[in-house]
């Protein structure tokens, strides 16, 4: 089920989403400070790719650092992925078929929001952490 979920996941928006982050992670890696802001792009990316199957959960060892990381990420790229997700989500739940993948498109805005701090896992180990 999660491969066919993914399948039309990238046909019907997943592939413009992962296009999306990748433009942002491009223009982020432009400086040396927005390096790691520009991984976190292309981490989520990916997930935003092919996301059923996967989850994200809080790392155990993110503080503070993060924490600024997060609100610099905000204002530099956060709210127009989230603005992304928004718009792709309600476009999905228009159909019956969609409403699977707009709920998953409405459950990536917090982490397109706020990515430092998170590890994106496979389902079947949500508590793995590094």
């Amino acid at each position: 089920m999660k491969i066919i979920l993914n399948v039309i996941w990238l046909v019907l928006g997943g592939i413009a989403l992962f296009l999306g982050y990748m433009l942002a992670g491009a223009l982020l890696c432009v400086t040396i400070i927005g390096i790691p802001f520009g991984i976190a792009a292309f981490r989520i990316g990916l997930y935003a790719l092919w996301p059923f199957g996967n989850t994200v959960v809080d790392r155990r060892d993110a503080g503070v650092a993060s924490c600024v990381g997060n609100v610099l990420w905000l204002v530099l790229a956060g709210w127009w992925l989230a603005l992304g997700h928004i718009v792709t989500g309600v476009l999905q739940c228009i159909t019956i078929i969609g409403i699977p993948l707009g709920i998953a498109n409405f459950k990536m805005i917090p982490v397109s929001l706020m990515p430092l701090g998170k590890e994106i896992v496979p389902t079947d180990q949500p508590f793995a952490s590094r």
